[in-house]
């Protein structure tokens, strides 16, 4: 009798901050989005306390640190025009981090899936990847809108995971803040966290199973070292 195949290993990773360097065109729509609403713009320093939960988030936390009120309908306003603008300039300059692609083909040769879960709307995190020739390295790519939860809820991830063919036993995440980190370890899932993210605390405050500072790093035997520790 011929035994099934095994399912294979999958790594999932986040989207902005973690493969793609995004902050330059998020910062510009965001800027656009303050100078609509009559507030200064944010230097690109601040952007690390801003980022993490998508743009609807991004344009709140950008208001509350200028101290201004903002109502319901008028974010609602607001984020329209910030997914116009980012839409509309993509993909921008963004571009993947240093080691992206190598690390993908390292992962890809030696058997494992690959996905993505990104707090980002699904339709611009399709657009993005696409956009920069990398859609056929994933098997599923989920972001915030696919499913009825999102990160820090983990079963954003465990769907993900699923969708993409791959077993939550076999897994590991990728990501750069603490929503990844938090979304993962409610998973039960190890998580590796890039410390060149949008963060505002790095990331060793949150107690990642490992960290890394270039894609470089992330080798086939530090995610067989994860997944079999995960085995125990």
């Amino acid at each position: 009798m011929t035994r099934p195949a095994p399912i294979r290993p999958i790594v999932v990773f986040d989207l902005d901050g973690t493969l793609v360097d995004t902050a330059p065109d998020l910062l510009d729509s965001l800027n656009h989005c303050l100078e609509c609403a009559g507030l200064q713009r944010a230097a690109p320093q601040e952007l690390r306390r801003f980022v993490g939960m998508g743009g609807r988030v991004m344009i709140e936390r950008a208001f509350a640190s200028q101290r201004h009120e903002l109502t319901t309908p008028r974010l609602d306003e607001l984020q329209a025009v910030f997914l116009d603008h980012y839409g509309g300039n993509m993909p921008g300059r963004s571009q993947p981090f240093p080691g992206v692609i190598a690390a993908l083909d390292r992962l890809g040769e030696a058997g494992y899936l690959q996905a993505v879960c990104t707090n980002k709307y699904e339709a611009l995190s399709t657009r993005l990847i696409a956009s920069l020739d990398l859609t056929e390295r994933f098997a599923a790519i989920c972001g915030a809108d696919t499913f009825s939860f999102r990160k820090p809820d983990p079963r954003h991830l465990l769907e993900t995971i699923r969708m993409a063919g791959g077993d939550p036993a076999r897994a590991i995440m990728v990501g750069d803040s603490r929503t990844d980190i938090d979304t993962a370890k409610a998973a039960g899932i190890p998580v590796i966290a890039v410390d060149f993210g949008y963060t505002d605390q790095h990331v060793r405050t949150f107690s990642p199973s490992r960290i890394i500072s270039h894609f470089d790093e992330l080798t086939t035997q530090m995610t067989e070292e994860l997944l079999a520790a995960l085995a125990r």
